[in-house]
């Protein structure tokens, strides 16, 4: 059974940076991500490894989710950051981040590396993992990619480097593509159907221009319409934001209840459909209401446990 983690924002914080890592373990962000790729220059990639195993195992990270990013597995030094990672601070960690996937296989080797090690150290706790789909390849194979392993809980759309990938220009990432409508809608619909059949999560990728708030919070409702749990956030003043948006307005969760009760009581009185508010309440209708009603006690409960 796979854990359904809050995602609702990935704060991203370079692996290299121990000031920065002890200030996000304190921020009480659903999850947080230790890079060792992108955001780590190559010769200090391997220093940051200790760094990384040495802020997840002094800090109090509380009900955070704890990743690492480790390095693209066409690269010299992806192997050794899963063994470094894992054998250092394997009771402090919770999932691996995979970037730049491509196929299943990928996600499978992955997997039997992290077996190993488990086997090695004696360890029953099972780390996850989380894989960015960012190439064209990757986009194109989604759905093999998602069924590939059972430790696998979570995609994340990488625009950036898929942008690279598809030739798309830069100035999409930053809300200035000049394309009508969203230009992502593709590529996220299509991550999320896959997410979704496979029971595990969809994720948002970064929105670089970490100023612009009022694009953000319209980079998060897109992203949540079509069914991703949340996004990344590339610095903590977007944080806020994307837990907002990502959690169910009040309003929403009252009428869940009250439509998921109402047709209960339909139910009882041999009734296939009630309506509440003006508004058909059945079967598929409460399907929707349920999904509301789930996120909002996980949300309580690892909350009301901080």
């Amino acid at each position: 059974m796979r854990p359904m983690r809050l995602r609702r924002c990935q704060l991203a914080v370079p692996g290299s940076n121990p000031k920065m890592m002890a200030k996000a373990a304190g921020l009480g962000v659903d999850h947080v991500f230790l890079d060792l790729e992108d955001a780590v220059a190559p010769n200090a990639k391997v220093a940051a490894r200790g760094s990384i195993i040495e802020a997840l195992s002094t800090h109090n990270w509380g009900r955070t989710t704890r990743c690492v990013r480790i390095n693209d597995l066409e690269t010299q030094y992806a192997y050794e950051d899963v063994i470094s990672v894992v054998e250092g601070a394997h009771e402090h960690l919770d999932t691996i981040m995979v970037p730049k996937v491509k196929n299943g296989r990928d996600v499978a080797w992955v997997d039997i590396l992290l077996s190993q090690i488990e086997r090695k150290l004696g360890l029953t706790k099972k780390i996850g993992i989380e894989v960015l789909i960012e190439e064209a390849e990757a986009l194109m194979r989604v759905d093999e990619i998602a069924a590939s392993s059972p430790r696998l809980e979570a995609m994340i759309f990488g625009m950036g480097d898929y942008s690279a990938s598809q030739g798309i220009d830069e100035a999409a990432l930053f809300g200035d593509s000049g394309y009508p409508g969203d230009i992502w809608h593709y590529a996220r619909n299509k991550i999320v159907v896959a997410a979704r059949a496979n029971g595990i999560q969809a994720v948002d990728g970064p929105f670089p221009n970490f100023r612009d708030s009022d694009y953000f919070r319209l980079e998060c409702e897109r992203a949540l319409k079509l069914g991703c749990v949340g996004k990344w956030a590339i610095h903590p003043s977007q944080v806020e934001i994307a837990r907002s948006i990502f959690s169910p307005d009040p309003a929403d969760v009252k009428r869940a209840y009250e439509g998921r009760e109402a047709y209960e009581e339909a139910k009882r009185q041999g009734l296939g459909a009630v309506q509440v508010e003006g508004r058909m309440v059945d079967a598929a209708t409460v399907r929707l209401l349920q999904r509301t009603i789930d996120r909002a006690e996980q949300i309580s409960a690892a909350e009301g446990s901080r």
